[in-house]
């Protein structure tokens, strides 16, 4: 780990400012060679989470860009070292040519995550809660950054580290029993570990089985669009985005690929995918979009799959229809505005919602919105302080943790031995030390923060 690190924190492009991050032994000395506050006071006399202003110059005294500079001193800083935060103007030219002047004045180019990576390995967060972060940055969502910021501020890191003590606990006892074998205390040590066992597995089975509503909070839900062409499948997208997002025309087949689009309903991602209308095509182009649409359907978490009341149903409906048997699917009638050729007693035996609709006046909009929110369940997900696991490292840890939580368990059921038990508990005791980095391994730190960006 190098010295001293330096990187810009702000967004690429033009903004009103912009950050730039120097953390390290030498963060001080970097600063003050081009740094010229305008009221100048030595680096010993000015507090941490103080702000100085002045000018940022170069090695000819030439001013560069005038700037508020933050001054963190360790260890009450994000990394716990020596810290300063350079807000300069949020020009790319300007910050480019700040942060060349900290490398060429002492300093490193930070690596992604290393300002967070430096907070973990100083402990001031676990590895849960340095994973949190870039979750937070990410999120797409009010739901999705409330159960990060939980975690950031260790909601998880406790529930883990609450199931350690338990099974150190456990294994005190066990040491205890083989220590002190006259007084005949394997059996009442053994329901009692059962006993606590099944506690500590269902603390498991919970955090396992809330991956499932995390994933939908970290991932979205995916939502295909389908329907033969000029069903109405673009005109929907752009009434829930409420922007000309697709082209609409008369033309069949004016979509050949794919638009995809984030809304949100209840707090929760959708992700909605716009498909080619799905026919015999003659065009190859076309052919790869029906193609690539009926593949995306197939992946989907639920097909919304829109009709046009005022045609017939043709081969091509039939087809549709057929990708919908085993979906989540909602059946759209788009069109009503119009003089109506098929009602829903002609799609009722597929058992799927079906919701009459006009992308011209928006009626059933909101119908629709209100049946992805039930058939989801979202208004129950993160409603109720649950702790929830959204990560796949994070899961996989735990139905590790269970499998060696079950064997455990039958090793007393089937009366063997105790101290076997211990085996089956120190790999619980190892597996969940990788959530909060207690028992983890460098490339997988490494890992971890290459997924950051730059200066976080």
């Amino acid at each position: 780990m190098s010295n001293t690190i330096a990187a810009i924190s702000t967004a690429p492009g033009i903004g009103g400012i912009g950050i730039i991050r120097i953390s390290g032994d030498e963060c001080f000395n970097v600063l003050e060679k081009i740094f010229k506050q305008k009221n100048p006071q030595k680096i010993e006399e000015i507090k941490g989470y103080t702000i100085k202003f002045g000018n940022i110059i170069d090695e000819n005294k030439n001013v560069i860009d005038e700037v508020l500079v933050s001054y963190f001193k360790a260890p009450k800083s994000y990394t716990t070292e020596n810290m300063c935060e350079i807000n300069s103007h949020g020009g790319i030219v300007i910050m480019n040519k700040i942060l060349d002047l900290c490398i060429r004045n002492g300093a490193e180019m930070a690596e992604p995550g290393e300002f967070t990576k430096r907070a973990f390995l100083n402990g001031r967060m676990d590895l849960s809660q340095a994973e949190a972060v870039i979750d937070v940055i990410n999120a797409k969502t009010d739901k999705e950054a409330k159960i990060s910021l939980e975690q950031l501020e260790g909601n998880l890191s406790q529930k883990i580290t609450q199931i350690r003590k338990v099974i150190i606990s456990i294994m005190a006892d066990i040491e205890a029993t083989i220590d002190y074998p006259e007084y005949d205390l394997e059996e009442v040590t053994n329901s009692r570990i059962l006993n606590t066992l099944n506690e500590v597995d269902k603390l498991l089975i919970s955090l396992e089985n809330s991956f499932y509503n995390g994933k939908i909070l970290r991932e979205g839900i995916k939502v295909a669009i389908i329907g033969r062409p000029n069903a109405g499948k673009s005109s929907l997208l752009n009434v829930i985005l409420n922007e000309e997002r697709a082209i609409v025309t008369d033309i069949e087949g004016t979509t050949r690929d794919t638009i995809e689009e984030y809304i949100s309903i209840d707090g929760v991602p959708l992700k909605i995918i716009d498909t080619a209308g799905i026919r015999n095509a003659n065009d190859e182009v076309e052919k790869i979009g029906v193609e690539k649409a009926i593949e995306i359907s197939k992946n989907s978490d639920i097909i919304i799959a829109i009709f046009d009341v005022s045609r017939e149903i043709n081969e091509e409906d039939k087809k549709i229809l057929d990708l919908l048997k085993d979906k989540n699917a909602i059946i759209l009638l788009n069109k009503i505005d119009l003089k109506r050729t098929i009602e829903n007693s002609a799609f009722e035996d597929l058992d799927k919602p079906i919701i009459n609709i006009s992308t011209k006046t928006r009626e059933g909009i909101d119908e629709l919105y209100s049946e992805i929110s039930k058939m989801f369940k979202l208004k129950e997900i993160a409603n109720d302080g649950e702790t929830i696991v959204s990560n796949v490292r994070h899961k996989n840890i735990i139905i590790n943790s269970r499998k060696n939580l079950l064997k455990a368990k039958e090793t007393i059921e089937n009366n063997m031995p105790i101290d076997i038990i211990s085996t089956y508990l120190k790999e619980i005791i190892e597996e969940l030390g990788k959530i909060t980095g207690e028992t983890v391994t460098e490339d997988v730190i490494a890992e971890i923060f290459s997924k950051f960006c730059l200066g976080k």
